[in-house]
């Protein structure tokens, strides 16, 4: 192997390699001048900022407060331009569109379908305007020359009681573009045991289901989510790293859950901007994606919320390759993991990854060779 392949990779190189995302939130990636024009549109005048650049700004400045419960306050706004057929299915069109964009070829994007009913749509109509959006959008991207793969995941807030409904929801449209279950909002004291109704009849119908656990909150977090709900994978998952001792001598000792979530490979879907964002991380450096990584975790790479980190997968990455060194071949590592872990059929997992995945990180990794030399 010569040294080339192991050179930093530039900006543009992250841009155009595959990349998978599992963990991205529909109302929290909207264009800032979309949600201006549907709050003209929709006649919501609650926008701080009637500007597209200046209300760019003001999401990431108001998600920058090191309290998730914080951050979370953004997304009424959002939410707010979000309530009618035409609207969801422009924005999950553009959702796809930019993901395709930088290079996603795969995502699974979740949304609540219970906060966007105020203005009469029922449940059903929520769903099928957001799929219909996403075909779509993934329609644009072709016509661009990119290709991308979007399945939906449900959401339940966690604060709520209607989880049960919405797991029932996520089950008929299991077969038309809906590829899960989630739980979200804040962590403290709305443990995922709430739902349990909602996570036993799913794993009756042997369907899949993520839960947003230990970003906010700790270790009971998600051990509750992984022992008592069944979670196939892991929403931040960042404190893990709680019950990870690391010793002067630069020795590792892991707990029995970190043990169990490594030995079973249970998918951390890894939000590192976010993360620093809500308070979960100090910084990139310190963020336990570092140590994780070398200790062989199932880890993903992922965005949570475009729109309030301001940033997208490529971003995330720059952030990964710059403070830890990584080159293509952690990020393949990195984007193997997400679609290895992906809620679609075993085949097609596997055909992205060998059809699409490991040739794109190739051709990245041989174009040294046909540079010219002077």
């Amino acid at each position: 192997m010569t040294s080339e392949t192991t050179t930093l990779p530039s900006s543009e190189q992250i841009r155009r390699a595959p990349k998978v995302l599992l963990h991205d939130h529909l109302d929290g990636g909207l264009r800032p001048a979309t949600v201006v024009d549907l709050a003209r549109e929709t006649g919501y005048s609650g926008l701080p900022e009637t500007d597209a650049e200046k209300l760019g700004i003001w999401f990431r400045e108001a998600a920058d407060s090191g309290s998730l419960e914080r951050y979370l306050e953004t997304f009424a706004h959002t939410c707010a331009v979000m309530q009618t057929r035409d609207a969801l299915a422009r924005v999950a069109a553009e959702c796809a569109e930019d993901l395709a964009a930088d290079g996603v070829v795969y995502a699974e994007v979740r949304y609540a379908p219970e906060q966007h009913l105020e203005q009469g749509l029922t449940l059903e109509e929520v769903v099928e305007a957001v799929n219909e959006g996403f075909r779509e959008g993934e329609r644009r991207a072709r016509e661009n020359g990119h290709r991308i793969r979007v399945g939906a995941l449900l959401t339940a807030m966690r604060h709520a009681a209607r989880a049960l409904e919405i797991a029932e929801l996520a089950n008929r449209y299991r077969d038309s573009g809906v590829v899960g279950f989630d739980i979200a909002g804040a962590e403290a004291g709305y443990p995922p045991t709430r739902h349990l109704d909602a996570f036993e009849y799913l794993k009756r119908e042997n369907n899949h289901f993520t839960i947003h656990a230990g970003e906010a909150f700790g270790l009971p977090s998600i051990w509750q989510a992984l022992q008592w709900c069944g979670a196939d994978r892991l929403g931040h998952g960042v404190r893990i790293i709680d019950d990870i001792e690391v010793a002067d001598d630069g020795t590792v000792k892991l707990g029995r859950l970190a043990s169990y979530v490594r030995d079973k490979r249970i998918p951390l879907e890894m939000c590192p901007t976010s993360n620093l964002q809500t308070g979960a991380a100090p910084s990139y450096a310190e963020h336990p994606i570092g140590l994780l990584r070398r200790l062989q975790f199932r880890l993903t790479v992922n965005t949570d919320n475009r729109l309030m980190s301001g940033t997208n997968m490529s971003r995330e990455f720059e952030h990964l390759v710059k403070t830890f060194r990584y080159t293509l071949d952690d990020m393949q590592w990195f984007t193997v993991n997400a679609m290895k872990s992906a809620f679609i059929p075993f085949d097609e997992r596997l055909a992205m990854i060998n059809d699409v995945i490991k040739p794109g990180y190739a051709e990245l990794r041989a174009e040294w060779l046909f540079r010219t030399t002077g």
